[in-house]
């Protein structure tokens, strides 16, 4: 495993963003918060005001990790020194540290958006070690009947050309029918006067949540994006609303829906971006050899299987992926705050199963303070994959929000 320092590190995790606002800074005492078991790791966090340490501020912090202990602490921040917490873990797996800072009556300081000022960050032990549970075993034949369920549905499809923002590209709405009981509905932007097999392609994928795509002209490729679910594209915010609160209401979170594994809402997402695959592949101005998936979050998590689903992708690009190591709960992993209780049907759908499957070089991303998608699971899904790889880590971001000048550092193998 190789182990580079990126460029946009600095001394600070989180850094001030507009003069006047109170930020908690948090470092760890190895530049590449990587540590072996047993080994003592350091963070350090400082309260910082127009760029100086501020001295009289409350503090509170929260140590836990994928060793399942817990502990507590409270400080007045000092200018001169400041808040030290130190740790240590025997196993592999990451350790998260909390800090809050409370106004004079205990309450959250907030900052100019009413956010609590934070720092939510941590470190990974022996992360080389990090393993998922077995994988169904008859994983890849449950994905061989979803494709042959797929190709017992033709390619039929409408391509509607709707204005373009970008005057080199054509754009066009697109509804192409699918298994599953809703058809792949994305836009298409295709660069104007492409000769046939002269362009890269490129699928996109959106994160959790009901939204229409958005066209995503990019340079000279042909690009599609798709939206998660099916639905209409560019509907007023209220119809999308409607669907959150309605019939998509927590969608893909229900463990019962994995009773079943071939009946989950899953099931019907993943057969669309293999059909998405199967369009762009199917445009005449592709260059048979250029096929990138690219997602973050859920849409992280749809890159991930479109690369180990249809061997022709040759980039996968996958930030702060989604439903990575959900067996992972079950030997102690601190779990994430978006996703089903533990089923044996999951394994069917879980990112780092599916990672095994890969063929192409594949790059991710993932905040120490992330536990929407832990980094414990985004590390497990990087140690499966046996293609050229990276693993960006980010300290203080959380999957929400990502530090100015962050301290950064990235992995990369076989």
């Amino acid at each position: 495993m190789r182990i580079v320092l990126s460029l946009l590190f600095l001394c600070a995790a989180i850094v001030v963003l507009r003069a006047g606002d109170l930020s908690l800074v948090g470092t760890t005492d190895k530049d590449q918060a990587l540590y072996k078991a047993g080994e003592t790791i350091v963070f350090t966090i400082t309260p910082m005001q127009d760029g100086k340490p501020v001295d009289g501020k409350k503090l509170t912090w929260t140590r836990t990790g994928d060793d399942g202990k817990t502990e507590k602490g409270a400080a007045v921040s000092s200018a001169a020194t400041p808040l030290t917490i130190t740790t240590s873990m025997a196993s592999p797996g990451f350790v998260r540290i909390e800090v809050e800072a409370l106004d004079d009556q205990g309450k959250p300081v907030v900052d100019a958006q009413n956010k609590p000022v934070r720092f939510d960050g941590g470190a990974g032990v022996d992360i080389e070690r990090l393993q998922s549970i077995p994988e169904p075993p008859d994983f890849d034949a449950f994905w061989a009947r979803q494709k042959a369920k797929l190709a017992a549905v033709p390619m039929k499809f409408t391509m509607t050309e709707v204005p373009s923002k970008d005057p080199h590209f054509s754009v066009y709405d697109v509804k192409i029918d699918c298994a599953g009981g809703k058809p792949v509905s994305g836009y298409l932007a295709k660069p104007k006067g492409a000769a046939p097999k002269s362009k890269a392609a490129m699928v996109t994928f959106a994160g959790y949540g009901v939204s229409s795509a958005q066209p995503f002209p990019l340079f000279s490729s042909i690009t599609f994006a798709i939206n998660a679910h099916g639905i209409e594209n560019g509907k007023d915010p209220a119809f999308y609303q409607a669907l959150m609160n309605g019939e998509l209401k927590g969608y893909a979170l229900d463990s019962k829906d994995y009773e079943k594994p071939e009946d989950a809402y899953l099931n019907g997402m993943l057969l669309r971006v293999m059909r998405a695959l199967e369009f762009i592949k199917a445009q005449p101005e592709w260059n048979g050899k250029d096929l990138t998936a690219q997602g973050g979050s859920q849409g992280g998590y749809q890159s991930i299987a479109a690369a180990a689903l249809d061997k022709d992708v040759t980039k996968c690009s996958a930030f702060v992926p989604w439903f990575c190591d959900l067996g992972g709960v079950t030997v102690g992993r601190l779990p994430s705050g978006l996703r089903p209780a533990w089923v044996p049907g999951l394994g069917y759908y879980d990112a780092a199963n599916l990672g095994k499957r890969i063929h192409c070089p594949t790059a991710l991303t993932t905040g120490l303070g992330d536990y929407t998608c832990p980094p414990s699971g985004v590390t497990v899904l990087y140690n499966n994959l046996t293609v050229p790889k990276t693993l960006t880590y980010t300290q203080g971001a959380t999957h929400s929000f990502k530090p100015t000048n962050p301290r950064q550092f990235m992995i990369s193998g076989p």
